[in-house]
């Protein structure tokens, strides 16, 4: 069995991307195998398309964190809510310097985005820690 053989049984496929064109020798592999293997098409198609993630997706990930650590979200494995204020606090002062990092280079849904999260946390974190600490000291 040669390499070539053992990388085709493997379900790996190499393709270099750097070139648009194809001489006839990789186009005539490249349509047998394609033609050989439909059911691993759609497989190979999930893997060249990873998820996406921008700016948005990453501060509500932190967010989403955030209110994970306020007692809004459930522990998915649990089921049991946990607070963590000082988590909280952390991830309001990484949002709040990404704010300040990415001032003049966020589109303004972006910046909207940021804004509003901040507002909230900052109100959920406040509200908290009222609760927590009822005489106001």
């Amino acid at each position: 069995m040669s390499k070539e053989d053992k990388a085709e049984g493997d379900g790996f496929v190499i393709k270099d991307s750097r070139s648009s064109q194809l001489s006839e020798e990789e186009a005539e592999t490249h349509d047998t195998q394609e033609s050989s293997a439909p059911a691993e098409a759609g497989a190979d198609h999930q893997h060249q398309q990873p998820f996406q993630i921008d700016f948005s997706t990453f501060i509500m990930s932190l967010t989403s964190s955030a209110f994970y650590h306020l007692g809004d979200i459930a522990d998915p494995e649990t089921g049991k809510t946990e607070t963590n204020l000082p988590a909280v606090h952390q991830t309001i002062d990484m949002l709040t310097m990404l704010r300040e990092k990415t001032q003049g280079n966020l589109n303004a849904e972006e910046n909207k985005l940021l804004e509003q999260l901040i507002y909230e946390l900052q109100m959920k974190y406040v509200a908290k820690t009222k609760g927590a600490n009822p005489t106001g000291q």
